[in-house]
């Protein structure tokens, strides 16, 4: 199981949400570069970068920020927020992103993505699956649709989109701990899943249940700017894998 911490950007600056309210914001650098270059000293090996301003205004804004990361380290990056465009997919991936994540779009435009998929390869895009009651959230979680998570996925599945995201929106930013049950039910149900998990991480016992129940990976944002898991754990917790 890969452990990709995260960075989620406002204005410029490495922040937290809690359960994705922008007005519960909490700034934790000023410099996201320092982040990024703190991570990959530790020996971690994947970024998951979230452009939040441009999930809220519908396009990508922090793409200088991107690039910044991208050029300065050697980090592997799946970028998302605000990903609404061919144009916004070019811009990610020429400003370094390996990875370009959709959430939103796939929801509104399955026609528009299911184009990129053909157009710059199914390799290339990561789904990010944003769950509230069970069903996906969009627009920066601001919005909550009544379509299932799991047929969701399911869809995406089936045109050879690899990697999933799934955030459990109500444990994001909360340190409660993973939504375990969700994450298991939609692992049993969707063998050709490759889960990564995301949300609620407070402690290194959450990674080890993540790991048993067959996640391939497993995003840690909140947990590490606290202090409740240290970049010592993770490179420790990965070296046992």
């Amino acid at each position: 199981m890969q452990i990709i911490p995260a960075i989620d950007i406002i204005d410029g600056k490495c922040v937290r949400l809690t359960e994705g309210d922008y007005d519960q914001k909490k700034i934790y650098n000023e410099n996201p570069l320092e982040v990024a270059k703190m991570f990959e000293a530790s020996g971690i090996q994947r970024l998951h970068l979230v452009d939040l301003d441009g999930a809220k205004m519908g396009k990508v804004s922090n793409w200088k920020v991107l690039e910044t990361i991208a050029t300065e380290t050697g980090l592997i990056i799946d970028f998302g927020g605000g990903v609404k465009s061919t144009h916004d997919v070019q811009v990610v991936l020429e400003s370094g992103a390996a990875l370009v994540t959709v959430g939103s779009i796939a929801v509104k435009n399955n026609e528009l993505l299911v184009g990129w998929l053909h157009q710059f390869g199914v390799t290339k895009f990561v789904l990010g699956a944003d769950v509230k009651n069970g069903c996906i959230a969009i627009h920066g979680w601001m919005e909550t649709t009544d379509l299932p998570v799991k047929d969701f996925m399911a869809t995406y599945l089936a045109l050879g989109v690899q990697q999933i995201f799934c955030t459990d929106v109500s444990k994001d930013g909360r340190m409660e701990g993973p939504s375990i049950e969700l994450y298991t039910n939609l692992i049993e149900s969707l063998p050709d899943l490759h889960l990564i998990a995301s949300g609620g991480v407070s402690q290194l016992q959450d990674l080890v249940d993540l790991k048993a129940i067959g996640c391939s990976g497993a995003i840690v944002g909140k947990a590490i700017y606290e202090n409740k898991i240290s970049l010592n754990d993770l490179v420790h917790f990965n070296a046992s894998l």
